[in-house]
C-alpha cells in the first residue's frame, strides 16, 4: 500500500521541466503557429490580389499589341485596293474566260511580284497569298512550296463570309490552310474583297495565310513567367494555345459550361476554375478590333508559391521552437529537475530523522549554494536536537535530584528554626542570627519552581550566603556590588550566581593569606548584559585555565565533580538563552579570577 500511494503521488506530481515545456509551447510555439496561419492567409490574399492586378495589366497590353498587329495586316491588304496595275490585271483576267493561266502568269508576273513584295514588307510571317478572280485562281504563292488542290471555292464558308463583307476585312482563327494538301501547321487567315478603285464593284478576292509565329512572338515574353494564353474567336474556337499540346482537352470541355458562357458573353473578367488539369486563375479581355478573347491562365499553386515559401519558413521556425523547447526540457530535467527531486528525497529522509544523508555537491551555481545551505541546516538541526535531548535529560536528572533531596532542606530548615528559638531563649544572640541566616538560605533554596528570577532576588540569596561566610571567616572576606542602572530587574537563571560565588571563596579567597575582596558588578554591552564576579584570590595557572575553558566547551556528559557547578551554570544559560551566551573565565596566578556571565539585556 505505501508503494502504491507513492506511485500515485509521483504520477500526480508535475515536474518543473514539464511545466516550463508546456509554458514554452503556450507562449511561443502555439502563438507562432497562429501567427504563421494568419501571415499565410494574408500573404496568400495579397499575392493573389497583386497577381490579379498585374495579370489584368499584362492581358490588356497583350490585347492591344495583338490589335496593333492585326491592324498592320489590314493596312497591308489596303495596298491591293490602291495598286492600279493589279486592278487592271484582275479586270482583264475576269474578262478573259480562256484557261491560259500559265501565259497570263507570265504576262502579269512583274505586277504580281511587285504586289507580293509589298505584302511581305508590310506583313510579317506571311505563309501564303492567294488571289481569286471570278471563279478561278488568279494567283497563288506559298513560301513552304506546298501543293494546293483548288476546286469550287465559291461555295466555301470563308469565301461566302468574305463576299458578304463587301470589301471589309474578315479574320479567320487558327485553322489548317484552305486547299493545302497534307497541311499540318495551323495558320490564321485574313480575307477581303478587292473592289475597283472608286466604286464598290468587286474584281477579286484576296486570302492571306499568316503563321502563328507572330502571336507567339507577342506572347512569349509573358509566357516565361509560367503564364499561359489562349486566344479564341467570338464562337469559342481556339485561335492560339500557348501550350501547343494536342493531348490537352479542348477549352470548352476543360472549363465548366457556366464559366465558358461567362467568357463568351462578357468583355472582360476573372475567376478560379479547374482548367488544364489544375486549379487555375483565369482572366480574359476582348479585343475591340477583332472581337477575339485573349485568355490568360496560371496554376494557382504557381501563383501562390511565394506565399508557400513564406509559410514553410514560418512553420520551420515553429518546429524549431518546438525542438528547442524539447531540448530545453531535457537540459532542464538533467540540470534542475533531477537535482531538485534528489534534494527533496534527501530532505524527506531528514524529516524522518535520518541525518546521515548525502548532501554533497560540486556545483558552483545556485544549486551548489542551496545544497551547502541545506547541509549546514541539517548539521545545525542535528546539533540542536542532540543538545535539546541532553538538556531534557539534565532537566529530568535535576528534577529527580531535587525531589530526592527536597526533604533534607525542609528538615534542616525546621531544625534550624528550633535551634534559633532555643538560642533566643538562652540569650545567645550571635548564634541566633547565624542560625536564622542559614534557615533563610535554606528556605530560598527550597523555592526551585522558577527557571529565571530578577537579578535583585538572586543578589539577596548571594548576600545571605556571603554573610554566613563572613561569620565563618570574619574580616577575611569583603563583599561589594557595582551594578549598572536598571540591571536589578534583569532576568537571570535561578541559582546561577551562588555556585560562582562559592567557587570564588573556596578556590580563591579561602586559600589567600590575608583579607580578600569579592565583587559583583554589571554593565551593558550592546544588546547584552555582562555580570562579573571578581575576586583577588590565588587565581590559577594558564594551563589550568585552558583546561577549565576546554571542559566548558565539552558536552554535559563529560563533567567531573571539581567543576560541576560552573559547568551546570554555563550549560543552563547556553540551553535557555542560546549558544552565543554563557560563561567566560579569566584568571592570573596570584592575582585573582574573574567570571563573566553574558545574557541578553
Amino acid at each position: 500500500m505505501p508503494r502504491l500511494r507513492q506511485l500515485k503521488q509521483k504520477l500526480r506530481m508535475k515536474h518543473v521541466n514539464h511545466q516550463i515545456f508546456m509554458l514554452m509551447i503556450l507562449i511561443i510555439t502555439i502563438p507562432l503557429l497562429i501567427i504563421s496561419v494568419i501571415i499565410y492567409l494574408f500573404s496568400m490574399q495579397a499575392v493573389k490580389n497583386e497577381y490579379q492586378s498585374s495579370s489584368n495589366l499584362i492581358l490588356t497590353n497583350l490585347s492591344f499589341n495583338i490589335d496593333q498587329y492585326l491592324q498592320s495586316i489590314e493596312k497591308g491588304t489596303l495596298n491591293a485596293q490602291m495598286d492600279g496595275q493589279l486592278q487592271g490585271a484582275l479586270e482583264n483576267w475576269t474578262l478573259d474566260k480562256n484557261d491560259n493561266g500559265n501565259d497570263q502568269k507570265i504576262q502579269y508576273g512583274n505586277i504580281i511580284e511587285h504586289f507580293i513584295s509589298s505584302i511581305e514588307m508590310t506583313i510579317k510571317n506571311v505563309d501564303s497569298v492567294q488571289i481569286y478572280a471570278g471563279s478561278r485562281v488568279f494567283y497563288s504563292t506559298n513560301f513552304n512550296r506546298s501543293d494546293y488542290d483548288v476546286k469550287d471555292f465559291t461555295h466555301e464558308d470563308w469565301y461566302v463570309q468574305t463576299q458578304a463583307r463587301n470589301g471589309g476585312i474578315v479574320l479567320f482563327g487558327a485553322h489548317l490552310p484552305f486547299h493545302r494538301v497534307n497541311a499540318k501547321n495551323n495558320v490564321i487567315s485574313i480575307a477581303r474583297v478587292i473592289n475597283k478603285v472608286g466604286s464598290k464593284q468587286p474584281i477579286g478576292t484576296m486570302l492571306i495565310d499568316i503563321r502563328l509565329d507572330s502571336l507567339r512572338e507577342i506572347l512569349k515574353l509573358s509566357e516565361v513567367s509560367k503564364r499561359n494564353f489562349i486566344i479564341i474567336d467570338n464562337n469559342g474556337g481556339v485561335i492560339y494555345n500557348s501550350e501547343r499540346n494536342e493531348s490537352k482537352p479542348a477549352l470548352s470541355t476543360s472549363i465548366k459550361n457556366q464559366n465558358m458562357d461567362t467568357v463568351l458573353k462578357e468583355d472582360a473578367g476573372s475567376f478560379y476554375a479547374h482548367f488544364s488539369g489544375n486549379d487555375s486563375f483565369i482572366n480574359f479581355v476582348t479585343s475591340p478590333y477583332s472581337g477575339w478573347k485573349v485568355i490568360q491562365y496560371i496554376d494557382e499553386k504557381e501563383m501562390t508559391k511565394q506565399a508557400d515559401v513564406l509559410i514553410k519558413i514560418v512553420l520551420t521556425l515553429a518546429f524549431l521552437s518546438l525542438g528547442t523547447a524539447i531540448l530545453f526540457m531535457f537540459i532542464l530535467s538533467a540540470r534542475v529537475t533531477k537535482p531538485i527531486i534528489l534534494l527533496s528525497r534527501q530532505v524527506k529522509l531528514v524529516g524522518l530523522g535520518k541525518f546521515d544523508v548525502d548532501l554533497s555537491s560540486d556545483r558552483q551555481d545556485e544549486f551548489g549554494v542551496l545544497y551547502q545551505g541545506i547541509r549546514k541546516m541539517v548539521e545545525d538541526l542535528q546539533i540542536y536536537i542532540e543538545r535539546s535531548s541532553m538538556a531534557k535529560v539534565q532537566q529530568k536528572v535535576a528534577q529527580y535530584g531535587a525531589l530526592k533531596s527536597q526533604i533534607n532542606p525542609h528538615f534542616l530548615a525546621n531544625v534550624l528554626e528550633s535551634i534559633q528559638m532555643k538560642a533566643v531563649i538562652n540569650q545567645q544572640r550571635e548564634i541566633s542570627e547565624m542560625v536564622g541566616m542559614i534557615g533563610r538560605l535554606f528556605r530560598i533554596h527550597i523555592q526551585t519552581g522558577k527557571e529565571t528570577v530578577p537579578l535583585k532576588e538572586e543578589l539577596e540569596h548571594i548576600r545571605l550566603y556571603v554573610n554566613i561566610q563572613q561569620l565563618r571567616f570574619g574580616d577575611k572576606i569583603q563583599y561589594t556590588e557595582r551594578l549598572a542602572e536598571g540591571s536589578e530587574n534583569l532576568q537571570v537563571m535561578h541559582f546561577s550566581l551562588q555556585p560562582l560565588i562559592e567557587n570564588a571563596i573556596v578556590h580563591g579567597l579561602e586559600r589567600r593569606n590575608g583579607p580578600g575582596l569579592l565583587e559583583v558588578s554589571s554593565m551593558k554591552s550592546g544588546n547584552d548584559m555582562l555580570i562579573m564576579i571578581k575576586d583577588n584570590g590565588v587565581g590559577m595557572s594558564e594551563e589550568k585555565l585552558e583546561q577549565l575553558r576546554f571542559r566548558l566547551s565539552l558536552p554535559s556528559d563529560t563533567l567531573d565533580e571539581d567543576h560541576i557547578g560552573v559547568k551546570n551554570v554555563h550549560d543552563r544559560i547556553l540551553f535557555y538563552f542560546g549558544e552565543q551566551y554563557g560563561l567566560a573565565i579569566d584568571s592570573q596566578l596570584g592575582e585573582g579570577t574573574t567570571v563573566t556571565i553574558r545574557i541578553p539585556a
